[in-house]
């Protein structure tokens, strides 16, 4: 954790709806006038495309299911130097890992190829989006790098659902094609992704209300009117619910460090949470500097 350069982690499974969160973000820091830099999970990955699916098919003979979402798969530890530099000094790099054609166009390199490492330009915080924000293994810790750790967290069934509808529509991947995905990733995520939730300051999971009962024959995602979120707070000292509960129509306590919120409340509910802690990190910088 760093006073003087906060660091700001949003961790989430493919597909949990991180992407939804970083935008909200990028609306409070629009409003509020605060300078991030940016950090995507992807962009650590430790290989492209092709040598992806060549290390895939390497350990599948040995028997052994290789997955984005395990530590050998992903460059932790040239994140956490980036963590601790930043932490430091306010400097630090990144990469782009180009998912599509689109973007493809936008930085100037091949769909599954990263762009090169470029330096952040000056920033009042730094942003992670991505798998592994609070990673604790035995040879990196980026939790304790991180001021304000957030965990999004659909129900499983939910999060198969947007994960398969997602990746069927913008990477033309089949029904069965996704399912193999999520049952050889289903070790890792037990091992890698769950843990992190237990180090985040809070955590946003939504739960439809609608039958999910059967995620890979869903043909449609659950609206968020057909969802509640849970929003759970580790340290609920000093979070205002009273204000929470008068400011977001139907929601309500159910333990006491969870509140209940309507699923088409989400924008508003992180804008509420978020705005205050943002500016408790920024006037704990500036005291500092």
């Amino acid at each position: 954790m760093s006073a003087k350069y906060p660091i700001i982690s949003i961790t989430g499974s493919s597909g949990a709806g991180t992407t939804t969160v970083k935008d909200t973000f990028e609306k409070i820091f629009k409003r509020e006038n605060i300078s991030a830099s940016f950090i995507e999970g992807d962009a650590f990955h430790r290989y492209d495309r092709e040598a992806m699916k060549k290390k895939i098919a390497e350990e599948k003979a040995k028997g052994v299911d290789f997955t984005h979402f395990a530590a050998e798969a992903n460059e932790l530890e040239i994140l956490e130097s980036v963590f601790s530099e930043y932490g430091r000094r306010g400097v630090g790099r990144t990469r782009h890992y180009i998912h599509d054609e689109g973007e493809a166009a936008k930085y100037g390199t091949a769909p599954g190829t990263f762009t090169e490492w470029e330096e952040f330009r000056d920033s009042d915080l730094l942003f992670y989006e991505g798998l592994h924000g609070c990673a604790v293994t035995e040879n990196v810790n980026l939790a304790q790098h991180c001021d304000l750790k957030i965990g999004v967290v659909p129900v499983i069934n939910l999060e198969w659902i947007q994960k398969i509808h997602r990746d069927k529509a913008t990477r033309g991947y089949s029904t069965e094609a996704v399912t193999d995905t999520i049952l050889r990733r289903m070790p890792d995520y037990v091992h890698y992704i769950c843990p992190q939730f237990s180090l985040t300051d809070i955590n946003f999971q939504r739960v439809p209300i609608v039958d999910t009962s059967n995620p890979f024959i869903a043909r449609w995602i659950p609206t968020p009117a057909e969802s509640m979120l849970v929003i759970r707070f580790a340290n609920p000292r000093g979070i205002d619910f009273p204000y929470l509960l008068s400011m977001l129509q139907n929601s309500f306590m159910s333990r006491a460090n969870s509140i209940v919120v309507p699923g088409d409340k989400l924008d508003l509910a992180m804008q509420l949470i978020f705005t205050p802690l943002i500016h408790k990190l920024l006037e704990r910088k500036h005291r500092m500097s």
